[in-house]
């Protein structure tokens, strides 16, 4: 995830332990979704439906 972290800063990646936390749902309102995040998160499809 470290590295993620640094392919994608802003994201909270090195610190996420594979649950949504605040500050990662917010980058991903903030900043969308990366090629990284699974389509099929709740909070990524409902980004990609707007």
């Amino acid at each position: 995830m470290r590295s993620y972290d640094a392919m994608h800063p802003g994201y909270g990646w090195a610190s996420n332990k594979g649950y949504g936390s605040a500050g990662h749902l917010e980058a991903l309102r903030r900043l969308g979704p990366t090629p990284l995040h699974r389509r099929s998160f709740a909070p990524v499809a409902q980004l990609e439906l707007l």
